[in-house]
């Protein structure tokens, strides 16, 4: 009986070798040549796909757009300029389906199974062709995604100047990236966070990092720089001081505003609000928090926000709210398009499906006139049980026909008036001379003490929330 074990466990170890030999191998074109050590190969990453074109609602064609007409102009703007659609390299290109519970899922047919330099280059040109068959003009990247970490800091810093120099040329003039980042986050030195870390070592470490990072994006004519706390945050109290810890994030961004300015990078610097995962409260909670950091240290002129609608949810927030909230206090920067699973409780980075919700996002962003030079950038992967190459394309496809159908939405309700004149009456009470005295800081408590003895109890009329309810769902 142990023999016929042993025998059955040696049979699924070498389907196991098989499976895994299959799955590694280099050329997606099945006639290719797999890269040598420089990365160079000539090929189709992605044969038998076309490039993605707009056929209307009535398509039937997956792997179509049918809602996102990128030259259709909408309130005077083409979709394409109030969408500004970019691709995620870290999701896209080093997404796996690993979860807290299971091993990788995905092993696309150009990698080989190492973190080479080679393998790196590979990866990027994968991504452009990527980014060309689908129709859009950006991407963005964190620094250790693109290229791997050296042994040394220079070691690393001389991997990502390779990749970027094919990155560069890769683009070409018609696109550039988003925005870049450094990831601050992964690797064991930032257990207690970069900027915020207790030990000065890896405060000077995180800098060099960051320094790198914004010079890359700057060479690749980069709109935007993030940064994204990762790990700034803490565990508990009893070990943390907290100040401190937040005078030091201070004086990192104001150390990194000042090399921005050195250097000549006029793209924005945007902050991404991140409430508890991985730490147990992060610094950056959501945009109120991070809004009143920034106005206490006197950085509010220097950064905008880029909003994700799955931390949104994380935090105890729609995503509409953190927008808006970002949006009147003049720091809509960017979003990350994304949305979460009200069933699960972290951060699953799914695209954004809900039509109701993407009517919402694109009502901000109308008002907001625009994210330029921030857009929309698929902070998103596919399902850990989606593993076919082509499911990279139309995981895509629908999250830009959800926002470009919420654009939709959103114009024809902006267009129809209907919701914003129930608004405006709701408030009509304040168009009054007294209501400009209040909302002129005018009117101190003795005057609206005499109005409220004059005037007597007040009528409160109904918020017609189940109309607006209508109104909007109307539009969908």
């Amino acid at each position: 009986m142990s023999e016929r074990v042993l025998f059955l466990l040696l049979c699924l170890n070498v389907v196991s070798y098989l499976v895994i030999a299959e799955t590694q191998t280099c050329p997606a074109d099945l006639g290719g040549k797999c890269a040598d050590d420089s990365g160079d190969w000539e090929g189709e990453f992605f044969p038998g796909i076309p490039e993605v074109k707009y056929e209307g609602p009535s398509s039937k064609n997956p792997l179509a757009y049918k809602w996102y007409n990128a030259e259709e102009v909408i309130l005077g703007k083409k979709m394409k300029d109030w969408l500004r659609f970019s691709v995620a390299f870290w999701h896209t290109f080093r997404g796996t389906g690993v979860d807290p519970f299971g091993a990788p899922t995905k092993f696309w047919p150009w990698e080989d199974g190492t973190n080479s330099l080679a393998m790196a280059k590979r990866r990027m040109r994968a991504n452009f062709e990527f980014i060309n068959k689908l129709g859009v003009d950006r991407w963005c990247f964190h620094d250790r995604d693109v290229a791997p970490d050296g042994n040394t800091l220079e070691e690393t810093n001389a991997n990502l100047d390779e990749v970027v120099a094919l990155a560069k040329e890769l683009q070409g003039s018609k696109i550039r990236p988003l925005w870049g980042t450094a990831q601050l986050f992964v690797h064991p030195r930032y257990m207690h966070g970069g900027a915020t870390s207790s030990e000065l070592g890896v405060y000077a470490y995180a800098a060099a990092q960051v320094k790198k990072a914004i010079e890359v994006t700057h060479y690749l004519g980069g709109e935007n720089y993030v940064f994204w706390g990762g790990r700034e945050g803490y565990q508990t109290l009893l070990n943390t001081d907290m100040e401190r810890e937040l005078d030091h994030l201070a004086r990192f961004l104001e150390a990194a505003v000042a090399y921005k300015k050195k250097i000549g990078f006029n793209g924005t610097f945007l902050i991404e609000p991140k409430p508890q995962e991985p730490t147990k409260h992060q610094y950056d909670w959501d945009v109120a928090t991070t809004t009143n950091f920034l106005r206490k240290y006197g950085l509010i002129d220097e950064f905008k926000l880029n909003v994700e609608c799955n931390h949104a949810t994380l935090s105890g927030h729609s995503c509409h709210h953190e927008l808006e909230t970002a949006r009147i206090n003049g720091l809509l920067g960017n979003i990350d398009a994304n949305t979460g699973d009200p069933q699960i409780g972290w951060d699953t980075d799914q695209f954004l499906t809900d039509i109701s919700e993407a009517t919402l996002v694109m009502l901000s962003v109308i008002r907001n006139g625009g994210l330029a030079p921030g857009g929309f950038n698929f902070d998103a992967k596919l399902r850990r049980e989606s593993t076919e190459v082509e499911d990279l394309f139309i995981g895509h496809i629908v999250g830009m026909d959800t926002l470009a159908r919420g654009l939709r939405n959103a114009a024809k309700l902006i267009e129809d008036g209907t919701l914003s004149e129930l608004v405006r009456k709701r408030y009509s009470s304040f168009d009054s001379q007294l209501g400009a005295q209040i909302e002129a800081g005018k009117a101190d408590f003795d005057l609206l003490e005499k109005k409220a003895m004059e005037w007597g109890e007040p009528k409160v009329p109904s918020a017609k929330q189940e109309l607006a309810e209508m109104i909007f769902q109307s539009a969908l």
